[in-house]
């Protein structure tokens, strides 16, 4: 017989480990002395022992396991469920990878340009979004300033309330121009004078954070861009502007949060 110390040694596992498997009903030791409490195992359970060690070293849960071992699940249950493990492995081996490269572009423009990235860029996925909002078509990039306040001043005053959301902006190429869509959040009836606006959910978003005026937007739209060429990625679906603080009016101190939904290569 093992001591549970010396069980624990071989296994390489720590005695509380084994202790909650115990509990589990998953590895039962083969003698508990009543008196002291003391567990004792039998050399033949390192067998056992291995393949519940194995098994959570896959990332499977107790629950799973118990069913593996007990021969509770049929062999399609088991294909079914090492499948599963397999996709969640792919979506930590993708992750880890994309985590991988953002670190060697940042070591290599720090080592070509010693510097860190002007703007700091983040994934994240998009909600879907029902807003308030006017669409225009502009014939170019200038244009936009010349239009875009007004509409929202439009939709804020067709609105029965002041809204309580900030300002969004979705901005959408077109054969004959810039599409333009800009508005609040909202979640009452129509009203005259705007229109009610759906934006899709999108499932990835790279995401940056401009600060101060929108005369320099462009050199954060363009980090943005380039950060996904260099992912091997490309741009998928229309740009979002999220308007954070829009006040005062010289624009010194805005923040705008620019959302580019791209396709993971």
């Amino acid at each position: 017989m093992l001591t549970i110390g010396q069980f624990a040694q071989i296994g390489q596992v720590t005695h509380r480990m084994l202790r909650h498997w115990d509990t589990a009903g998953l590895l039962v030791p083969a003698h508990v002395d009543r008196a002291s409490g003391y567990r004792s195992y039998d050399p033949s359970q390192l067998h056992r022992l291995h393949r519940i060690v194995a098994l959570r070293q896959l990332g499977f849960g107790l629950a799973e396991i118990s069913l593996m071992l007990e021969g509770a699940a049929d062999l399609e249950r088991l294909k079914d469920l090492l499948q599963a493990r397999r996709s969640d492995v792919a979506a930590e081996y993708e992750l880890a990878t994309t985590r991988l490269a953002d670190v060697q572009r940042r070591l290599d423009l720090i080592e070509q340009e010693h510097h860190m990235s002007r703007i700091e860029l983040i994934d994240k996925p998009l909600p879907a979004l029902r807003l308030a909002a006017l669409t225009r078509t502009v014939q170019s990039q200038p244009e936009i300033a010349t239009v875009i306040g007004g509409m929202f001043a439009q939709v804020e005053a067709a609105l029965p309330e002041i809204p309580d959301s900030m300002a969004i902006a979705q901005y959408r190429p077109v054969e004959d121009g810039l599409e333009v869509t800009a508005g609040f959040e909202y979640a009452g009836p129509a009203v005259a004078g705007c229109d009610i606006v759906e934006l899709g959910a999108q499932p990835a978003a790279l995401c940056g954070v401009h600060l101060g005026s929108m005369d320099r937007i462009h050199e954060s739209w363009q980090a943005v861009h380039q950060e996904i060429l260099d992912r091997g990625s490309a741009p998928s679906g229309p740009c979002r502007e999220l308007y954070v603080r829009s006040e005062p009016e010289d624009q010194s101190d805005w923040v705008t949060e620019l959302q580019q939904p791209y396709a993971r290569s």
